[in-house]
């Protein structure tokens, strides 16, 4: 989840939230790549979620990695809930799932060496208090009753709302992880290709990443149950936006849908104002109930922006969103896969092309079966193993004409960070088929395994 945005004046007039979407536009040359990735604190013994506040908890990994490793505090109120160091920032999911934001960098070589040191930080200080971490998309054994909400206020009114709008947004806050990518665009027209190439191949990505064929201790009918939380989450704010493929669509588009998502608040003085369901609509009218007269500023505009969770979606860069968290290889995996086929112009044409056939209603269809099946889906003759073969060489193109060579030229490009990609589409094996193979042939159906041999 996003911290607090901040500066930027009063919104006077509508074209101005386009232009900060606008804002984004980048040369080439100045493109980067922010890989974030979330990862369930357990308890060694118990294997139960860390609390929030004590000696084994998630408070004093964030005072370890602060005062070891140098990272700043940031805090709410008087609740440390974040860090940041370089451009880096280390934040706290709903359900104390910890998450780095990484900072935004030239190579997936610069990525992988992120994740390392930010992964042995973690697990220096882990290893002392007798906590782990680990990677999937959702929690495998425990319930909802298990995990507090951690005390920021933007989650306590999510919480709020999510129990009216859908039957599983508690257990999106409480109960899944990601990894994802964030990407930058050039133009207006670039950020179009992009965007439909990522709201079209995100169930690609879900097959390729599934990791969470557990939940609640058993084995559940999806190989990411993550995937499947988000369709039944809250429609005003999630899904596939068939909007985005419609002549027409850009900025001004996006400022459309965006000011029709119901609000969750406003952020003032370190307070979130419960602007539940209001409409941003009436705020930029300085009609909005909960601040009446009061004019919205670009700030709280960067605020709601985050407040959207479609597949893919804009504020000043793309964000690629389809992925279920997961072990080291595949947190380096995702960032190469949408680096690869967005960042060469032609593997970008090509996963275009690609695409270009499929109806609203195949990419929807793609969506749930890549959930439910992995990469043993076929919708409509589409076949998600061959289909994923060539995305995944489609991406490989374009890691090498990237030509960004890595260990002081040892390694001539990023595209060796395909490599568990590329072993998934030889062999159709997600990480959630190893999952169930594990659980029904080694480990006598007894889940509390995985936390030992899946753990960072």
């Amino acid at each position: 989840m996003s911290i607090p945005q901040s500066g930027g004046g009063p919104i006077e007039h509508t074209y101005q939230l386009a232009e900060y979407l606008e804002s984004g536009c980048k040369p080439k040359q100045e493109w980067r790549i922010g890989t974030e990735h979330e990862k369930f604190g357990f308890c060694r013994g118990t294997l139960k979620p860390l609390p929030y506040q004590g000696e084994r908890s998630i408070v004093a990994i964030l005072e370890g990695l602060r005062d070891r490793h140098g990272w700043t505090a940031i805090h709410e109120s008087d609740k440390l809930i974040g860090l940041q160091k370089d451009g880096a920032h280390i934040s706290l999911e709903p359900g104390g799932q910890l998450e780095l934001s990484g900072a935004p960098l030239e190579t997936i070589h610069e990525t992988c060496d992120e994740v390392n040191t930010h992964l042995a930080q973690v697990k220096d200080i882990a290893d002392e208090i007798g906590a782990g971490f680990i990677g999937l998309g959702a929690a495998p054994i425990w319930n909802h009753a298990d995990v507090p909400l951690v005390p920021k206020g933007r989650y306590r009114l999510m919480d709020d709302y999510m129990q009216k709008v859908g039957a599983m947004g508690q257990a999106m806050m409480r109960r899944t992880c990601t990894v994802q990518v964030n990407l930058d665009f050039s133009s207006e027209a670039d950020m179009v290709q992009k965007m439909r190439v990522a709201f079209a191949l995100q169930p690609i990505a879900v097959a390729l990443f599934a990791n969470s064929p557990f939940f609640e201790g058993r084995p559940i009918d999806h190989k990411s149950w993550r995937s499947r939380i988000w369709r039944d989450l809250d429609a005003d704010r999630t899904g596939m936006l068939p909007f985005v493929f419609e002549a027409g669509f850009g900025f001004e588009r996006w400022v459309e849908y965006v000011l029709d998502v119901p609000m969750y608040f406003v952020y003032r003085n370190g307070e979130y104002i419960d602007a539940l369901g209001q409409s941003f609509r009436d705020f930029m009218q300085m009609k909005l109930p909960a601040l009446p007269g009061e004019m919205p500023t670009l700030s709280d505009w960067a605020d709601h922006l985050t407040t959207v969770f479609p597949e893919a979606r804009i504020k000043r860069f793309i964000e690629m969103r389809g992925a279920d968290g997961g072990p080291w290889r595949r947190l380096c995996a995702l960032p190469a896969l949408w680096v690869g086929l967005i960042y060469d112009q032609t593997s970008l044409d090509a996963a275009s092309d690609l695409i270009k056939p499929w109806t609203h209603e195949v990419r929807e269809s793609l969506r749930i079966a890549c959930s439910r099946e992995g990469l043993q889906a076929t919708v409509d003759g589409v076949n998600v193993k061959e289909i994923s073969r060539e995305v995944v060489a489609i991406a490989e193109a374009g890691l090498k004409a990237r030509n960004r060579p890595g260990v002081g030229g040892l390694v001539p490009d990023e595209s060796h960070f395909l490599n568990a990609l590329r072993e998934s589409v030889e062999t159709g094996v997600s990480p959630a088929d190893e999952l169930l193979q594990r659980y029904y042939n080694d480990w006598n159906k007894d889940l509390s395994h995985i936390y030992g041999e899946y753990s960072y």
